[in-house]
């Protein structure tokens, strides 16, 4: 099966507000320190776009005649990067696959000063660690590194970050009863928990509403992960 690519984009509609387009949804995010939640709302004011024309980057390298391009806006040094939080349940598998996809998207695009992207687990059984050897190992075939260190969420994430995405629903009703407990002790955004969102929703494209869990099966399975995220950002995926 090949999969074409999708444009990320990110766009400047004022000095405090930017809009990223995160497989085809338009959020805008409000840069003001006093309203750090995520709202999504469709944009306000027209976006000045810049168009950047992009080759096949991942492995294997053969791509459509068509090509595609990548839209993104040239922010200001001073502007905040958009924080992206993974979660699993471990941070051994699944949620550091997409962060090292991500990353390297990002990386690859230049636009690593634009985002802060992390990943975590709803536990932290596996604290410290490196990401499951397996899942290492089926992303290294994409050329894809994945160096995270597994860590648990914690209430502090719920400030940093503008997006936390749950790799399954009940990792996310994990995060959310996280919340739920943290908001009575710690100073949280009151509306942080809006900035949780299952990762399998922002594309259609596939058969997953879920990221499956690979930990118990073979190697196959963790080889289906990164196909899951080459389908949600639209990348080409050869066999």
């Amino acid at each position: 099966m090949k999969v074409m690519h999708s444009s990320l984009s990110l766009h400047t509609t004022s000095p405090t507000i930017r809009v990223l387009t995160f497989c085809n949804l338009r959020i805008c995010h409000p840069l003001s320190l006093t309203s750090s939640f995520l709202t999504l709302l469709p944009p306000t004011q027209r976006c000045t776009n810049i168009s950047i024309k992009f080759d096949q980057i991942y492995k294997p390298t053969s791509v459509s005649s068509s090509g595609s391009s990548i839209k993104a806006s040239m922010a200001s040094s001073a502007t905040k990067p958009f924080s992206v939080l993974f979660v699993c349940l471990g941070n051994i598998c699944r949620s550091p696959a997409a962060e090292g996809v991500f990353r390297d998207i990002v990386k690859k695009r230049g636009l690593d000063s634009n985002f802060n992207i992390d990943s975590a687990g709803t536990v932290g059984f596996h604290e410290g660690d490196l990401a499951d050897p397996r899942m290492r190992a089926a992303a290294k075939r994409r050329g894809i590194e994945i160096t995270s260190i597994s860590r648990p969420i914690k209430p502090s994430d719920f400030k940093d970050f503008d997006l936390i995405l749950a790799m399954d629903k009940q990792n996310s009703e994990d995060i959310l009863g996280a919340f739920n407990k943290w908001k009575f002790k710690e100073q949280l955004p009151e509306d942080a928990h809006k900035k949780v969102r299952l990762m399998c929703s922002y594309c259609k494209k596939h058969d997953e509403t879920e990221v499956p869990d690979p930990y118990y099966g073979g190697p196959q399975g963790f080889e289906k992960v990164i196909y899951v995220y080459f389908i949600i950002y639209q990348l080409h995926y050869e066999k």
